[in-house]
């Protein structure tokens, strides 16, 4: 965590912006406390933080796990992330994998912000990769960077107009068809039941039978939805899962191997370095070595 954002994280933050402290104070909200890119460097993460005001993260390459009370999502380019204040959430990046994002941090002062009827309960907001909405994003940062009072005001501008876009996608795809919506819920279903049953030999057909779909529709909606094929995530989950007994208990690798789901310590060893880039055993080692 930068230093910027170290200072963010307590309840209520920074009541003004002081990136530009040689201009006349005008002070009207939103108030943004940072708009940066940031790229992450190897290993990094960020485990259980919680900020003292609103952030939308954009994933701009790779992708992460972004867990917002407890409650995972899997991001890849494009997707655009939105959490309150007083939120736990953790940024978990994957070994081998590029994560660049953009950060924006902003609150309203004493003004209510409408969230609640303009997001509801949703922190993933959509993907936008590629689309004019991904360069306002960008633009955003620019201005922010700028020191003219002018510039400021155009950031201002610019933030309301990307929440009311983002809030306008979500309203568009609440009033979607019917079977669209049911749609979701499969995918989620299907979602849970990989998580729950990661350890077990899980083939396409069940996910067919829980989700209730044929199988290349699952595969493509899926991804769609969670930026990795059904087969892709059980990997990426038994990944995750590997890291945490490694760091949170003293079992074998050949333990460890056998409860996310691989009898043979050699094929399990293959598949983590192919998908990390070193062994489990190197990845502890590291760890060790970092910590002390």
């Amino acid at each position: 965590m930068s230093e910027e954002e170290e200072n963010l994280t307590a309840p209520g933050g920074p009541r003004t912006n002081d990136t530009h402290p040689d201009q006349p104070d005008f002070q009207y909200p939103p108030f943004i406390s940072l708009a940066h890119l940031f790229d992450a460097p190897a290993g990094w993460a960020i485990h259980n933080r919680t900020m003292g005001q609103y952030v939308l993260q954009y994933v701009v390459e790779g992708r992460a796990d972004y867990p917002v009370n407890g409650q995972p999502y899997p991001t890849a380019k494009g997707d655009l992330l939105f959490h309150r204040p007083g939120e736990p959430h953790s940024i978990l990046t994957m070994e081998g994998e590029p994560y660049v994002c953009l950060s924006f941090v902003f609150h309203f002062g004493a003004t209510d912000f409408p969230v609640l009827p303009l997001f509801g309960d949703k922190h993933l907001l959509g993907n936008f990769a590629g689309t004019e909405f991904e360069k306002k994003l960008l633009r955003l940062v620019h201005l922010y960077r700028q020191p003219e009072l002018s510039a400021q005001l155009q950031a201002k501008g610019l933030l309301l107009e990307v929440l009311g876009e983002a809030a306008a996608g979500g309203n568009r795809a609440q009033a979607g068809s019917a079977a669209e919506e049911r749609t979701k819920a499969k995918l989620l279903l299907a979602q849970n039941y990989i998580r729950e049953h990661y350890a077990e030999n899980i083939r396409h057909s069940d996910l067919e039978r829980i989700a209730g779909l044929s199988r290349n529709y699952i595969i493509v909606q899926f991804k769609r939805q969670f930026g990795l094929t059904p087969m892709q995530y059980v990997t990426w989950v038994r990944i995750q899962k590997a890291r945490e007994l490694a760091l949170q208990t003293n079992l074998s690798i050949s333990e460890i191997a056998g409860l996310v789901g691989y009898a043979d310590v050699h094929t399990f060893g293959k598949m983590f370095k192919k998908k990390t880039g070193t062994s489990l055993s190197q990845f502890c080692s590291a760890l060790v070595t970092y910590k002390v």
